[in-house]
């Protein structure tokens, strides 16, 4: 058997176990290991393999990296009254803002890494299994003993609406720098960095600087008001801030009353380093930013509302996905976020059901443009 003939029968192992052992090939292929390591150095040299690795061409990740925990949902089953009782439903899923992402891309079909901290309980292991089962890539994972997984729970009046949240994410704190330095090889193969502000502000600044430094394109996705003080005063590193308009505010240290408002905020944040920016606004629509300077609106659909729960992460997903795809169009990005939000928002689960490869690929009659802003905007 020629050396060329071993070399292309070792990829071939590869690509249908990137896991595999330099051990278990050499057993396979009755070679050395370091034999092996020669080859798979050669494979290397060729970029048919990127990394240690073994991550392929054409199999690179999107990274993942926040919160992942144990969403409980309390539906109310009347109209809600304040101070007393209220009649209830209760429902369990899996949640966390990148784990819904890093769920919604899975079912999408995109090959998904996800870096996440959970504690050494049921909900941590179940939901590890979970995402395992979905094809998700947790081996980056920071396991606390003796902590409890992160929770959220919802409080929903009985049109689906959110009325409270409480959230315990005091977990996420321990993705520290030097935790994701830890995870460099991984986080190196990826083609998409996708990361939520439940991570400290240092940790996003190492992301970021780590974006700039390996030419991965790296996408924030905002949680809270609360939490915009997590988004560094430097953003430079940054492909695309995704956050709703009164987070916008929060940054800004200012209201948005208009368009003209609209289009100063957007350029402020941009002027502190970010590439682009999309804002969502609920039922009213999305706007995002133009490589010429401008800002485009596009409305929603109308939907049956039946949970909110879950509707912004599908959307940041689609976005992710879009670009994940070679697209750099965000109006493209931004209707297929708003096809999956609305696919969300009709269904009483996270992450969509019957969400499969093929749900983004027409875009329905929605998402259209809304009429053009006022020319002094679009300067």
């Amino acid at each position: 058997m020629t050396e060329l003939s071993k070399k292309d029968q070792l990829y071939e192992l590869i690509k249908a176990n990137p896991f595999i052992s330099q051990q278990d090939l050499a057993v396979q292929l009755r070679l050395s290991r370091s034999a092996v390591a020669g080859y798979i150095a050669g494979l290397i040299r060729e970029r048919r393999l990127l990394g240690r690795a073994y991550v392929l061409p054409d199999n690179r990740p999107i990274m993942c990296i926040g919160a992942a925990n144990l969403d409980r949902k309390l539906r109310s089953i009347a109209t809600l009254v304040k101070g007393t009782s209220n009649p209830a439903r209760q429902d369990e899923s899996f949640g966390g803002v990148a784990r819904n992402i890093a769920e919604n891309l899975a079912r999408l079909g995109a090959p998904v890494a996800l870096i996440t901290a959970i504690g050494t309980d049921s909900s941590g292991k179940a939901l590890l299994e979970h995402a395992a089962s979905l094809g998700i890539d947790t081996r980056g994972t920071l396991r606390v003993a003796g902590s409890c997984s992160g929770t959220y729970t919802a409080v929903l009046d009985d049109h689906g609406e959110m009325m409270l949240a409480l959230a315990d994410m005091a977990l996420y704190d321990q993705i520290t720098p030097e935790f994701v330095v830890s995870r460099q090889p991984q986080r190196a193969a990826a083609a998409l960095t996708v990361a939520d502000l439940n991570l400290p502000r240092d940790t996003i600044r190492a992301l970021l600087d780590d974006a700039q430094r390996y030419a991965v394109p790296m996408v924030l996705v905002a949680v809270s008001e609360p939490k915009m003080e997590r988004l560094p005063a430097d953003l430079t590193g940054l492909r695309l801030l995704i956050l709703n308009q009164g987070e916008l505010e929060v940054r800004v240290g200012r209201k948005i009353a208009n368009d003209a408002d609209m289009l100063a905020a957007c350029r402020e944040v941009q002027g502190q380093g970010a590439r682009d920016l999309i804002v969502t606004r609920g039922s009213t629509g999305v706007i995002h930013t133009t490589p010429d300077g401008r800002i485009e609106k596009l409305a929603a659909r109308e939907v049956k509302v039946v949970d909110v729960t879950g509707a912004g992460d599908a959307f940041a997903a689609a976005v992710c996905w879009s670009l994940y795809q070679g697209s750099d169009d965000l109006n493209l990005a931004c209707r297929r976020g708003l096809q999956l939000s609305a696919m969300t928002l009709e269904c009483e689960e996270t992450v969509c059901p019957w969400l499969a490869t093929d749900s983004l690929d027409e875009i329905h009659n929605f998402g259209s443009p809304l009429p053009p802003l006022n020319p002094l905007y679009q300067d």
